[in-house]
């Protein structure tokens, strides 16, 4: 039996989506103007409320605020401006050329919006990965529920209160709560999901998606790898892999899952890496835990999941090289590891914290298939100046995204379209290829009326139609 407060939700669930389903048909008719209005009533509404942004985030786990600005403000205002400046172009319809065999007919793609969508956001970018594919959705003509994580509350509130202050519920809206309120979602059927978060949940929503058939975008993760070949500059590799390895405590799904570096080299890297923490975490020498630019893990839950797969790969041999300590308010020391085996948790699942597995390679070929022997990652990064290794490296291995001398930056690129691969993703986000997401590309073709080619062609089959469709096989 469903208790009095769910039923009570599943209610309100109900009234809201029929809302959005009238209001969807309406959108279908909206303009590049009125869409692009609702873009700029929410980006004025995080521009009045930075502030609020920052404090919830921060209450949440203890973000800096500089990465707030960042990886939460930033990302989001720039995902706007850019579709506030393309969206009249992206609406237009697409021509595209019609064959002789079809002469006189013309043909274009005429993009729609899906309908009524549904966000399910994650924890560890609790702002960004909301509103995000929100405006990804108002691009596209769409109304949109989003589901907020419940493990970061304060966010969570923020994005209710940002929706509600500044969208009738009948175009966005937002359910806060446990799995259940998701599972209350997921039984609607919705013409587009998008969710972000791990593979293992990723599968429980395409199988609640295919019960209503409706079209999925999966933004999930996995072992993001690095290869550090010998003729990369080291030095600015360590910079760029411990800023994306640290950012966020480690949380974030495109940070640099290990690092497979030349055995000519490692030992020097490795010094390196532990003098970039130093420099970015400790400049004072008065202890990491007292940086005020080093985030914390989500909650006690998560602490101990890092904590497990620490002490499982030291038990099973592992080399701790630094860090390693942890402490009170979900504390973790940036740690390194070396001496890694494959029957170790941490070589097997996601980390999604701030541990770093560092393993040597002799040649390219040994890293390349030591990549192609996991599941396809949802980014890999190489850092080489040699060209040929850059060529090779794209070409011989498959991930969501590729970035070479440098880590995690192709996520600010509203260019490039984001997402996964197979295990790692469905679908991409972003910018166009975010519009394209929550949009139906209806493929349009109109005939002339009278005398075309292919009439000939309509039965009876006579000699001359006969002949036409033997030329026809002959021809092309």
């Amino acid at each position: 039996m469903q208790n009095p407060s769910n039923s009570k939700i599943q209610e309100q669930i109900d009234e809201v989506f029929s809302a959005q389903k009238i209001q969807a048909l309406k959108m279908r008719n909206s303009t590049s103007l009125l869409r692009i209005a609702l873009l700029k009533k929410l980006l004025d509404w995080i521009k009045l409320n930075q502030e609020d942004i920052r404090r919830a985030v921060h209450a949440d786990f203890k973000k800096p605020y500089p990465e707030i600005n960042i990886s939460e403000i930033y990302a989001v205002n720039s995902e706007i401006n850019h579709a506030i400046k393309h969206l009249e172009g992206w609406m237009k319809p697409k021509k595209v050329p019609t064959p002789m065999t079809m002469l006189g007919a013309k043909s274009h793609i005429q993009f729609e919006p899906k309908g009524t969508t549904l966000i399910i956001a994650p924890w560890n970018y609790p702002f960004n990965l909301a509103i995000g594919p929100l405006v990804s959705a108002l691009a596209a003509g769409c109304t949109a529920i989003i589901k907020p994580s419940e493990m970061t509350p304060h966010s969570s509130a923020l994005v209710r209160r940002l929706v509600v202050e500044t969208f009738d519920k009948s175009l966005v809206a937002v359910f806060e709560g446990e799995k259940e309120v998701s599972q209350m979602l997921l039984s609607k059927p919705f013409d587009h999901i998008f969710f972000t978060g791990s593979p293992a949940v990723g599968k429980i929503i395409m199988k609640a998606a295919a019960e209503n058939l409706s079209s999925v975008t999966l933004e999930l993760g996995g072992k993001s790898p690095t290869i550090i070949d010998k003729k990369a500059d080291l030095k600015d590799a360590a910079e760029k892999v411990i800023y994306a390895k640290f950012l966020n405590c480690g949380q974030t799904c495109i940070a640099p899952d290990y690092v497979l570096v030349h055995e000519s080299v490692k030992e020097y890297f490795l010094g390196l890496l532990k003098e970039q923490i130093g420099k970015m975490y400790d400049p004072k020498k008065k202890g990491i835990e007292h940086s005020k630019d080093y985030a914390r893990l989500v909650n006690a839950k998560h602490l101990k999941k890092i904590k497990n797969l620490l002490s499982d790969a030291e038990m099973k041999g592992a080399v701790l090289y630094s860090g390693g300590d942890n402490g009170p308010e979900e504390y973790f020391e940036p740690t390194i590891i070396t001496d890694l085996k494959e029957d170790m948790d941490i070589m097997q699942e996601e980390i999604f914290g701030p541990i770093l597995p560092v393993l040597g390679f002799s040649d390219l070929e040994e890293a390349i298939t030591y990549i192609n022997l996991k599941p396809k990652p949802l980014a890999l990064y190489l850092f080489t100046t040699d060209k040929d290794a850059q060529k090779r490296v794209l070409k011989e291995t498959s991930s969501g995204s590729a970035v070479i001398n440098d880590c995690a930056l192709h996520f600010l690129q509203n260019e490039l379209p984001f997402g996964g691969v197979n295990s790692s993703g469905i679908g991409k986000a972003h910018g166009y290829h975010g519009f394209l997401a929550f949009s139906n590309e209806k493929s349009v073709m109109k005939q002339r009326i009278g005398k075309t080619l292919t009439k000939p062609l309509h039965p009876p089959y006579g000699i001359m139609g006969r002949k036409i469709i033997d030329g026809l096989l002959k021809w092309f």
